[in-house]
């Protein structure tokens, strides 16, 4: 059976952050994730990890800045990355260095990087669908982002090899971040083998998938044994609620992560990064958890 991770940016809202462990902990989860740490120091958020046995298996490296005020200030005026970005480059390796110092005190096997939004003056109207071809304009751009991001990406491999990390990248769709540089898997994983990095894997959000491109189950089949898929993430399409409402059916994509696992040795986690439908209501969160419990049963 698959190992779920409860995402406490979006699951328990109703509660102030640092009291979400407890509760994720008491509906049955053993392991967090959540978008970025850095407004409480490592220790406090450790401290709450063990104080309710969880482990923490995933979180974002800064979207943009290097201490607290300018992640906050980075994120609020909507920037979503700077690893593609040219000219940030210095700030990249500040604020990866950061989530480092995080990660080892965490114990956390895996930093998510995001690649950041294509600059104006290269974006395409949004009604115009975001393909490979899209992305291939930017090989030939002056200070061009894929060399860009690819730079960053090995430079901070390297940097999470040496503390026995990994790096993982996420094709999000356009729907929810506009402009955002990676879309699809195929891209993604085009990218990882490019850097050559062992470390350097894809984190498969199937929602994002289900949005951007469809035939999930395919994808799993497909990147699943190559080993480049280091974590997945899962909410139900459209209106990312719990997976078991909308169009994708999850027990079935679950049985076929168990069954591609059990061939290839894959044995990482699903992160719940969806919004309770009755989130910020006194237990909304744990309300939605049907799903959860009958896969425990």
């Amino acid at each position: 059976m698959p190992r779920f991770a409860a995402n406490l940016s979006m699951m328990y809202t109703e509660l102030p952050f640092l009291d979400r462990f407890e509760a994720a902990a008491r509906d049955g989860f053993t392991a967090v994730e959540y978008l970025f740490p850095y407004a409480w120091t490592p220790q406090e958020l450790a401290s709450r990890l063990n104080a309710h046995g969880l482990k923490q298996v995933l979180f974002n490296a800064p979207p943009g800045g290097t201490d607290r005020a300018s992640i906050d200030k980075a994120w609020e005026a909507g920037t979503r990355g700077i690893a593609s970005t040219p000219g940030r480059e210095a700030e990249f390796r500040d604020s990866f260095l950061l989530a480092l110092d995080y990660a080892q005190v965490l114990q956390c096997p895996r930093v998510h990087v995001m690649a950041g939004l294509v600059p104006e003056a290269l974006r395409l109207p949004q009604a115009e669908p975001v393909t490979l071809a899209t992305h291939a304009a930017y090989a030939s751009t002056p200070g061009a982002l894929r060399d860009t991001y690819l730079s960053n990406l090995r430079w901070a491999a390297e940097q999470a090899a040496k503390v026995g990390r990994d790096v993982l990248i996420e094709p999000i769709n356009a729907r929810d971040i506009p402009h955002f540089f990676l879309n699809r898997q195929d891209q993604a994983h085009a990218i990882v083998l490019e850097s050559g990095c062992a470390n350097l894997k894809v984190q498969m959000d199937l929602y994002h998938c289900q949005i951007v491109e469809g035939d999930v189950a395919s994808k799993i089949r497909a990147y699943l044994p190559t080993g480049r898929v280091g974590h997945f993430q899962i909410a139900g399409v459209p209106q990312r609620h719990e997976p078991d409402l909308g169009e994708l059916h999850h027990p079935y994509l679950f049985d076929v992560i168990d069954e591609v696992s059990a061939q290839c040795g894959w044995d990482g986690w699903i992160g719940c990064e969806y919004r309770p439908k009755a989130g910020g209501q006194p237990g909304g969160t744990s309300a939605g958890l049907g799903w959860f419990r009958a896969m425990n049963r």
